[in-house]
């Protein structure tokens, strides 16, 4: 599965919707650990079928990072059917991410 860029008019059908969990990363084309992060990210959106990996610009979508507290990237959220149910801020190693998802 590849990264879903989300937007706040498909991220109630992406991620609240959706039947399986979902990594939500919150992020910023001018930040420097988002950047280091992203290839992380890709990974396990191609190694992992059981896990939905969605991108979120906070520049564009300053709504949603209001909506979910979304103070400093990056940020990582695990939603598991619609609720949110862990959360990372902060440059992570991919063995981490795999442990915030759960895998």
């Amino acid at each position: 599965m590849n990264v879903i860029e989300v937007t706040k008019d498909n991220f109630e059908t992406e991620v609240l919707k959706s039947d399986i969990k979902v990594l939500a990363d919150f992020n910023a084309e001018w930040c420097g650990p988002c950047k280091m992060l992203k290839p992380m990210v890709e990974e396990i959106a191609e190694s992992n079928d059981n896990v939905k990996v969605v991108s979120i610009n906070v520049d564009d979508e300053d709504e949603l990072a209001e909506q979910y507290e979304v103070s400093s990237i990056p940020c990582l959220v695990v939603f598991d059917k619609g609720k949110e149910v862990k959360r990372n801020v902060g440059l992570i190693s991919k063995d981490d991410i795999e442990s915030l998802i759960g895998e």
